[in-house]
């Protein structure tokens, strides 16, 4: 009887430890922040309710060279276009219309630096190295321009995949700043395609492990808008939409936390083999209790 008050009582002053320290150190250390938004509600739709055409938006990137004189992509079977070293390496675009929110899409052609949050590093001249559209040269966004939005993204999702695999997904939006060496440990193929410390003021870290030292929740809040956690980063908003996101995701486990499924079978049999012994054991403490009175 002795021994069951003394588990309740260190049972008791842990429950009132762990529920009266643990919530308020955690509050500390990671403060709230707003739930990841994939819809970008927060983000004007600079479109203002007009119907992207295909063929309008076709016309503006190939044949008005809107996007391929920095962007290259795959049009009906053919790469056009090349990706340029602007201090960041520019991306090609073919898959944009699958991974990223199409609101955000059309917010980041109209205006780049606005959209992607990073508009506190552009100061003391310094501009974003993707220019805002502005079909008429007048430095002001109409009609005209709400429209080629419109029709650019329409045509951006026309030509992008059906279907990415995680890998794929975070090549296109991660991988231009961001290594991940566990990815491809042995054949270097998943390193950053390009140095961005000068533009970013710092070398973006290597994500390898940080499933494990940020956790999945954490990073969706992160990818979705990193000044939440960081404000003031460097780090732009991507605007992934959230199928986008959570292929990152899985792609950061299975680079860096790929035991997790064999793990958590071991730790069902782990828990299966203590309850058995621990029956075991309370009948083998009672038996020697019993011979001994």
């Amino acid at each position: 009887m002795k021994e069951l008050k003394a588990l309740l009582i260190i049972v008791f002053f842990t429950l009132v430890t762990y529920w009266g320290v643990e919530p308020f150190a955690h509050t500390q250390l990671h403060p709230h922040v707003e739930a990841p938004d994939y819809s970008f509600n927060d983000i004007k739709d600079v479109r203002a309710g007009k119907t992207g055409n295909v063929a309008s938006g076709k016309s503006l990137i190939v044949d008005q060279f809107q996007c391929q004189s920095c962007h290259s992509m795959t049009v009906d079977g053919n790469k056009i276009g090349a990706s340029m070293d602007l201090g960041v390496m520019t991306p090609d675009i073919t898959t944009a219309g699958l991974i990223y929110d199409e609101r955000y899409l059309a917010a980041f052609i109209a205006n780049p630096a606005e959209a992607s949050h990073v508009e506190h590093k552009m100061v003391d001249g310094k501009s974003h190295p993707m220019t805002a559209l502005d079909l008429n040269y007048d430095g002001t966004f109409g009609d005209d321009d709400a429209q080629a939005v419109a029709d650019i993204v329409a045509f951006l999702k026309s030509i992008a995949p059906k279907e990415l695999s995680n890998k794929e997904v975070f090549v296109d939006a991660c991988q231009r700043c961001h290594s991940i060496k566990y990815g491809d440990f042995y054949g270097g193929s998943m390193a950053a395609k390009s140095d961005v410390s000068t533009y970013m003021g710092k070398t973006p870290p290597d994500l390898s492990q940080y499933i494990r030292s940020r956790g999945e929740h954490y990073l969706h809040e992160f990818i979705n808008d990193p000044q939440k956690h960081l404000s003031g980063t460097a780090m732009p908003r991507v605007g992934v939409n959230a199928e986008a996101a959570e292929k990152v995701i899985e792609y950061l486990e299975d680079s860096g936390d790929a035991k997790r499924h064999e793990r958590a079978e071991v730790g069902k049999s782990v828990m299966v083999y203590i309850i058995i012994f621990a029956v075991f054991a309370l009948l083998w403490k009672k038996q020697v209790w019993r011979d001994l009175h």
